[in-house]
């Protein structure tokens, strides 16, 4: 008698939550939620089922059944992110064919704000625009000694970031397109300014305006992952991920990250490595542990430096550090067709982006091939940027050192 009533008590719990929620929250509204990361008391997560859960309508209802809103599908690891009622969680988590629940997590631009003065404004490109300048970060790892050799053009790379200016003109010639997977903007066009300044420091074009990048012919694809405000969910970055490969990214640059280690973000790191596409990611400016998911791996973590070439304040350390880069005071393209100076891992991990494509566009330079499209294998990318970098000493500040184009490629 005792087990019946129990059994009623948590039916009846269910139902009401079912009933309460359904008329509200089961709508096209529900599915472009806006921050804070729980809305109306319901919690964002990511639900992996079991691969034996193949059948779609079955997922869906099986999330439906307890109160849930499908956010979005993340097929790369077989998973939906959802909204839930929080008393739901636990339950739905022990139900059959669920494999896992995650936190769909808050990921961040890794701009260091301490040093982005407010008082630094960007400039606006003028009717005659400025005499081209090589930024000192694209100087100091030796790339314009590559570009009569290589400027990594077809490569392309994916800024894994806030959008790109779409009509900014340094960058125009090289944006070959892009996906929004935040769904409160129509298209992947910059709204805050990081996605834009990556992309300059990775592929600026070579004319006689503005700045230049490491490889100026690179093809840039815009994968906005972030919003205004340089934030986004852990979801959105797994469904970029997971545009990446079916769009043949052969690298991407994730200038962004959380200290939270969440299965379904290693689980879709592994696969993007598996697809054959080198991943870079900044190390983080907290001056502690590196973030996820240059953590990880499988992707290169880069720490930033200064003129001197000495580690910045600022720039996470550890053992996953693979390699240094410039990253203090880049100056570089930004929103609104305008450049700006900015710093954080941030702008490192572009430097190292950019000289991931330049070595793939010269597959001589690895051991063998794993086929025609993507030429060298992730792995070999790693070894030639880690066997030629500038060493500047503790591997848990500086990796293997500071990247070297010029060596990487030619050597």
């Amino acid at each position: 008698m005792k087990k019946k009533l129990i059994i009623l008590f948590f039916g009846l719990i269910i139902g009401g939550l079912v009933l309460a929620l359904s008329g509200r929250f089961f709508s096209s509204q529900a599915l472009e939620l806006p921050f804070p990361r729980e809305n109306r008391g319901l919690v964002r997560k990511i639900v992996v089922f079991e691969p034996r859960i193949l059948d779609e309508s079955a997922r869906e209802a099986l999330v439906e059944r307890f109160g849930g809103v499908r956010v979005k599908n993340l097929d790369l690891i077989s998973g939906k992110a959802v909204l839930l009622p929080p008393a739901a969680v636990e339950i739905l988590r022990r139900q059959a064919g669920v494999l896992r629940i995650d936190d769909d997590v808050i990921v961040e631009a890794l701009v260091d704000r301490s040093v982005f003065s407010r008082r630094v404004r960007p400039t606006p490109t003028p009717t005659t625009p400025p005499v081209q300048i090589l930024p000192w970060g694209v100087d100091r790892i030796e790339a314009e000694k590559v570009w009569a050799t290589t400027s990594a053009d077809l490569i392309k790379v994916g800024i894994i970031d806030t959008g790109i200016d779409v009509s900014h003109p340094d960058l125009v010639e090289n944006l070959k397109g892009g996906i929004n997977t935040i769904r409160y903007a129509s298209g992947y066009n910059d709204d805050n300014g990081h996605g834009t300044h990556v992309a300059g420091i990775t592929a600026a074009v070579n004319n006689s305006f503005g700045v230049v990048g490491v490889g100026p012919q690179i093809d840039l694809y815009a994968v906005k992952v972030l919003d205004r405000r340089g934030s986004g969910y852990l979801s959105d970055v797994i469904e970029g991920l997971d545009w990446a490969i079916k769009n043949g990214m052969q690298v991407v640059n994730m200038s962004l990250g959380t200290s939270a280690d969440v299965l379904s973000f290693r689980e879709a790191v592994q696969r993007v490595n598996s697809a054959g596409i080198v991943q870079v990611a900044a190390a983080g400016n907290s001056g502690g542990s590196v973030l996820y998911p240059a953590a990880y791996p499988e992707v290169l973590a880069i720490s930033a430096t200064d003129q001197t070439d000495t580690i910045a304040s600022w720039s996470s350390r550890g053992a996953e550090i693979d390699l240094a880069a410039p990253g203090v005071s880049i100056y570089s393209t930004y929103k609104g067709s305008k450049y700006q100076t900015m710093s954080g891992t941030s702008m490192a991990s572009p430097h190292v982006a950019g000289a991931a494509a330049l070595v793939l566009s010269v597959p001589s330079k690895c051991e063998y091939l794993i086929d025609a499209i993507s030429g060298c294998s992730p792995a070999e990318v790693q070894k030639r940027l880690e066997m030629t970098a500038k060493d500047l000493g503790a591997s848990d500040l500086y990796g293997y050192g500071l990247v070297d184009a010029e060596k990487a490629v030619l050597q």
